[in-house]
């Protein structure tokens, strides 16, 4: 088992920024991917970021320039930066683990074993 914790959501301004952290403990991997996602009220929840155990990242479109995904594999943390916030970025944010799979499963959420929480981000206008 793995278990996940969100923290760093928050209330922000348009333009503002936001750091989400995501701390993993238990049957932890450095070879584990992390991914993040988001869903918003009454939508589906969606890909973010994702980033391997070798370090290979990717983004969303919408997201891409704007935010940064990284992880510190001696804390079993990945992280989240968010800049440049806008209003459609308002969702819940949820990290999530998954082990070695195929690189274009990961976009996928149903690849992903093990979720945190969740944690709020709400951009205002």
């Amino acid at each position: 088992q793995v278990q996940l914790v969100e923290s760093g959501g928050g209330l922000v301004q348009a333009g503002g920024s936001l750091r989400l952290s995501c701390a993993a403990s238990g049957r932890t991997s450095s070879n584990y991917v992390m991914g993040w996602f988001r869903q918003a009220p009454g939508k589906e929840r969606e890909f973010v970021a994702v980033i391997s155990g070798s370090g290979s990242m990717d983004y969303t479109d919408s997201v891409k320039g704007r935010f940064t995904i990284s992880r510190d594999k001696a804390r079993n943390t990945a992280y989240l930066q968010m800049n440049s916030l806008k209003p459609e970025d308002t969702s819940v944010y949820y990290c999530a683990v998954a082990a070695a799979a195929p690189w274009r499963s990961l976009y996928n959420m149903r690849t992903y074993d093990y979720w945190g929480q969740g944690t709020q981000v709400t951009v205002s206008s």
